[in-house]
């Protein structure tokens, strides 16, 4: 997640890229992680400054919390290094709740959560200027639950 502006869809004139003003002057980026329930449409999301194993535990533990009394958890990942980490399987032997299943190199199609990401982005950043991430976590409240419709073909 990131403070920067983007465009998203103004009229201007033929050949001529609109510009978004912005003073952005300190570029702010956290990464976030993130669990959809394709069920419900929830999002459980954790913010940290560096994505690694560490933080990625942290969610695993609060993906535990947050669905305690479900007998299993199966999560759809996809395949960046930290999820493979030898420090998470090791946690995970211990967490007989939790299921993984990776999704194939490079497929952001087939990630349902890929979706949710973009239509959060869009409601937060699109067209207008973010002043600073604190702002964008609190527009980000606003999206959850993510409509059924965007989580299904």
């Amino acid at each position: 997640m990131s403070n920067t502006a983007t465009v998203g869809c103004q009229w201007s004139a033929k050949g001529q890229q609109p510009e978004v003003s912005c003073k952005q002057r300190k570029r702010e980026r956290q990464t976030v992680s993130g669990s959809l329930n394709y069920d419900t449409g929830q999002i459980t999301a954790s913010f940290a400054d560096r994505g690694n194993s560490g933080t990625f535990k942290r969610h695993l533990k609060k993906i535990l919390f947050e669905y305690r009394h479900a007998p299993k958890i199966i999560m759809v990942l996809d395949n960046v290094a930290y999820h493979h980490a030898n420090k998470i399987k090791d946690w995970l032997a211990g967490h007989s709740k939790l299921e993984f299943a990776f999704l194939p190199p490079y497929s952001p199609g087939l990630n349902a959560a890929e979706r949710a990401w973009w239509y959060m982005r869009k409601r937060i950043t699109h067209d207008r200027y973010v002043k600073s991430l604190r702002e964008g976590k609190a527009c980000s409240g606003k999206c959850s639950p993510i409509s059924k419709n965007l989580t299904k073909n």
